[in-house]
């Protein structure tokens, strides 16, 4: 059996992430890692958004106004929040775990 506690270095959102993903699918151990780079990953989003929200979306620069970085950097980590979420094919509400997409010789493959 995998340990499903509640890492330690988890924030607030990143344990109730972890709380309910735990609570709605049996995860292998490589699979636990991923689920708590993903809870991390939305960690870092509340503090980016923290950020953004006490500095606004956008900074001075020498050619102008731009993007402040935090909100470049939060639309980095939404992206791989989703891509590791992906990758953990959580089950859908009939309870069945998405298919597993490989490459084109993959799970389609030619035969």
């Amino acid at each position: 059996m995998t340990d499903t506690a509640t890492p330690p270095e988890l924030g607030e959102s990143g344990a109730a992430l972890w709380a309910e993903l735990v609570d709605l699918a049996e995860f292998d151990a490589h699979e636990l890692s991923l689920l708590v780079e993903a809870c991390r990953t939305r960690d870092r989003l509340d503090e980016l958004d923290a950020v953004v929200r006490r500095e606004g979306v956008t900074v001075a620069s020498p050619q102008g106004v731009k993007a402040h970085p935090a909100l470049v950097e939060a639309r980095a980590q939404q992206v791989v929040m989703t891509r590791l979420l992906a990758s953990l094919r959580i089950p859908t509400e009939d309870d069945a775990r998405p298919q597993r997409r490989g490459s084109a010789r993959g799970a389609y493959g030619v035969r």
